[in-house]
């Protein structure tokens, strides 16, 4: 079976990569990456732009020589009570059935939620600009989330989550479909 990953993102294809083998339905499964296209902003700034970044994503990426396609999108989301949180969904797609899955999600610092806002800058951007980090790749590395844990959690350990829980219902198709 071939499944396409509509990102090349190399955390997003490793994540993937390493999730695959524990679905019995999924195992010995060939991951091809394409770039597509999310519709949104570089850097999402709602719940809805999140989600539709990745539903676009995985629509543009799917045809029918694949059993399913992956978009995965990481987007800032107001919650109450805290400054903007990091979250990551992703959404499985089949050409007619879909499934979505989200990560966990965490409070980004004031500062760079204030760079990204201010400055129409993504995360990895910001938290150059505000000398978190040398690097102007982080998002293709451990992400913001990785520096903020010292590397106890990564942005693959979460992009992981978010596939997880998007294949909750292919799992289960029977309560779901």
């Amino acid at each position: 079976m071939r499944i396409i990953l509509a990102s090349k993102n190399p955390v997003k294809i490793k994540a993937l990569q390493e999730v695959m083998p524990a679905y019995e339905f999924l195992k010995d499964t060939e991951i091809i990456s394409c770039e597509a296209n999310s519709g949104v902003s570089d850097q999402p700034k709602s719940l809805e732009e999140t989600i539709s970044g990745a539903i676009n994503r995985a629509r543009k990426a799917y045809n029918k020589q694949y059993a399913y396609s992956f978009g995965i999108e990481s987007g800032l989301i107001e919650v109450p009570y805290t400054p903007l949180m990091d979250i990551c969904f992703c959404v499985v797609y089949d050409g007619k059935e879909q499934s979505i899955g989200s990560s966990v999600a965490f409070e980004v610092p004031v500062l760079v939620s204030s760079i990204v806002i201010e400055k129409n800058m993504n995360l990895t951007q910001a938290c150059y600009e505000a000398k978190l980090t040398s690097s102007k790749t982080i998002g293709s590395a451990e992400g913001i989330i990785g520096l903020l844990t010292k590397g106890r959690v990564t942005r693959k350990d979460y992009t992981k989550q978010a596939i997880q829980m998007a294949l909750i219902p292919w799992e289960n198709a029977q309560l779901y479909f």
